[in-house]
């Protein structure tokens, strides 16, 4: 995990020290407790689970560091109504901090309402709210990627594998006959990742056909679905698919699996995230790549933040765009590379 080490260590040494300077000198003894409480909206996510195993194992080195450290979590199962009332509960239970996966992310009002009357900060992650809502209170932060990047880089992928094979045009007309699988109805991220992975392709000087296109929620089994669908109407005519993230990627695949093509009559799969299976899958060559979410460096810039809002000391040491936001980069993952990501 030589990349991961590199991406996170800067940010764990710098809430370290800050944490440490803030428990050397006297304090109120509440800033040394660092009570936080994460409301997710589905745990089931791939990827979030792996980020919030990280915050946890990240948490275990802050309580190492003489700062008393507590993460309740709980997990809306996709219903913003139940996520309202958690954030509610977590508020009651103590939480002086709180990281918000928003269920709907423009509706974020009751939670920044119920935060504001008890003075606890939110640090909202991984779906980003509207700007306007992140203006509402001035203890209100993101921390996330730019889903831009994420679409450029599937993009560049997906173009590298059809100008390195000329034979992924398999029926040689010259254009890739392809497919998106998009993560959720409406969401801002998928949106993005999709138009910018299309048009970095096309930029690319590759031409496209778009076959097919379907929501599958970001989810492994309902994309493998999505994919027999598609299948027995394009059967071998598909050349790439391009999914929202890995999980979506690795349904499709298994719908290939399962309907017994043969390995030379699979498409080109390109996905987002690297996730532990994700990066398998680019191991084992079922995957052209996939583009790394820095899970871990999100996780520990989340509990930089919080840890400083807390203890009020650090927050000079934190780089914000607009005073707002934490963004941090995406990165690209190959067959050349992916060794760097996997965990030792």
């Amino acid at each position: 995990m030589k990349v991961k080490k590199i991406l996170t260590s800067g940010i764990i040494l710098c809430m370290c020290v800050c944490l440490l300077d803030a428990c050397q000198k006297e304090q109120p003894e509440e800033s040394k407790k660092l009570y936080v409480g994460v409301a997710c909206y589905d745990q089931s996510d791939t990827f979030l689970s792996e980020m919030l195993d990280s915050m946890k194992e990240q948490m275990n080195d802050l309580g190492d560091h003489q700062f008393e450290t507590t993460l309740a979590l709980r997990e809306a199962a996709g219903s913003q109504r139940t996520q309202d009332d958690q954030v509610k509960e977590l508020i009651n239970a103590g939480c002086n901090i709180l990281c918000v996966n928003l269920v709907e992310r423009a509706d974020p009002s009751e939670i920044i309402d119920l935060a504001r009357e008890h003075d606890v900060p939110i640090i909202f992650f991984n779906r980003e709210p509207v700007p306007e809502d992140l203006m509402q209170w001035d203890k209100l932060y993101y921390v996330g990627a730019d889903a831009k990047q994420s679409g450029v880089m599937q993009g560049e992928l997906a173009a590298a594998a059809i100008q390195a094979d000329s034979q992924i045009d398999r029926n040689g007309d010259g254009k890739i006959q392809y497919v998106v699988l998009e993560g959720e109805q409406g969401h801002q991220d998928a949106i993005i990742r999709t138009e910018n992975a299309v048009n970095t392709l096309k930029d690319q000087g590759i031409v496209l056909e778009k076959l097919s296109y379907r929501i599958a929620n970001w989810n492994r089994a309902q994309a493998q679905n999505q994919m027999e669908q598609i299948l027995s109407q394009y059967s071998n005519k598909i050349e790439l698919v391009l999914a929202n993230n890995d999980d979506m990627a690795l349904g499709a695949i298994d719908a290939y699996e399962k309907s017994n093509f043969t390995r030379s009559a699979f498409p080109v799969f390109v996905g987002i995230d690297g996730t532990d299976v994700g990066l398998q899958a680019v191991v084992d060559g079922k995957m052209a790549g996939t583009v790394y979410n820095d899970k871990e460096g999100q996780a520990a810039a989340m509990l930089q933040l919080g840890a400083a809002l807390v203890s009020g000391k650090g927050m000079d040491k934190i780089q914000f765009e607009n005073n707002k936001y934490i963004y941090l980069p995406y990165l690209k993952v190959t067959q050349e590379n992916v060794g760097d990501f996997l965990k030792k």
